[in-house]
């Protein structure tokens, strides 16, 4: 496999996973969420990531939720589900569940806190890959794995059989675009930013998209894209901003969250839109009343609908 094994591009968020008050996965939450990721139009979502607070939940859990989004998604859209794990067996035997649910793929970090060294690296994802049979999005995530991947061992990820794309979210601008033209040959490359970079790698250098934001801004995320493959620059310039308004007004340059956790900013985002988020787990915390206007400030500024 390589990058021409798949079709994904465009906006692929990692979105949230909705809990209900008990903080128990909520299937009916979760089926509401994605009949909206649907009708806004976003090309594929990662479920189960990160932003999806992967780290509480049980293998079960994780499966259940797979199986959810599957049913209700599969075919209509690109499925990715997060296999984050601390072992390859872990993260295969999660790729299963995702493979029966009817996902497009999966996406790996390397193993969090455990800082392995660049052969390890190596070593980590042949064993995903040889024991999978999903395509793998590779996700280099230095906050998150106290790593910042070099293009070099990106390079020789690259070649592993079943990686195909790369989600790229160091906070070194020069090292994510050296990794594109490095890479775009063997896997998909995201992490594009919606500003003027980002039109000109997209719509001239062949960028294949984002995975980002949380989808906290429905369909203005997807049109970004959409705009720059139609060739309408001013329209992708305009719903270009409104997703960097939400990147510099609530995250900071390391894609860290201004306050709280991306996680309870992005749920908040979607609570005050009428959408069932729910609250997050612990060790996370919900935001307090002053985090909550801040969000609410940004969304009506953007000319979003909220309560």
């Amino acid at each position: 496999m390589d990058r021409h094994s798949v079709d994904w591009k465009g906006y692929i968020p990692a979105v949230t996973t909705p809990f209900d008050a008990d903080l128990r996965f909520d299937p009916v939450a979760q089926r509401a969420m994605t009949d909206w990721y649907l009708q806004e139009g976003l090309h594929g979502i990662i479920i189960g990531g990160t932003t999806g607070e992967w780290f509480s939940m049980s293998n079960e859990e994780r499966a259940q939720q797979f199986q959810v989004v599957g049913d209700a998604l599969k075919g209509k859209m690109t499925l990715i589900a997060g296999c984050n794990s601390y072992t390859a067996d872990a993260a295969i035997e999660l790729s299963k569940a995702a493979k029966q649910a009817g996902f497009d793929g999966i996406l790996v970090t390397p193993p969090p806190y455990v800082v392995p060294n660049d052969d390890e690296l190596v070593t980590f994802y042949q064993a995903v890959s040889d024991g999978s049979e999903l395509p793998i999005c590779v996700y280099n995530w230095p906050r998150g794995i106290a790593l910042d991947l070099s293009i070099e061992v990106l390079d020789r990820i690259a070649d592993i059989d079943k990686v195909v794309a790369i989600k790229n979210s160091t906070g070194n601008f020069g090292q994510f675009v050296n990794g594109f033209f490095a890479l775009r040959a063997k896997v998909r490359y995201f992490g594009f930013p919606t500003n003027e970079a980002g039109i000109s790698m997209v719509g001239k250098e062949g960028g294949d998209g984002l995975m980002g934001a949380g989808a906290v801004l429905g369909r203005n995320h997807p049109e970004f894209f959409n705009a720059v493959w139609r060739g309408d620059l001013d329209k992708a310039r305009e719903v270009g901003v409104m997703d960097r308004v939400i990147m510099t007004e609530l995250f900071t340059p390391n894609y860290s969250s201004a306050f709280g956790s991306a996680q309870a900013v992005f749920k908040t985002a979607l609570n005050l839109q009428g959408l069932p988020a729910g609250p997050v787990r612990p060790p996370l915390m919900n935001l307090d009343e002053a985090q909550v206007d801040r969000v609410r400030q940004v969304l009506v500024r953007l000319g979003r609908s909220v309560s």
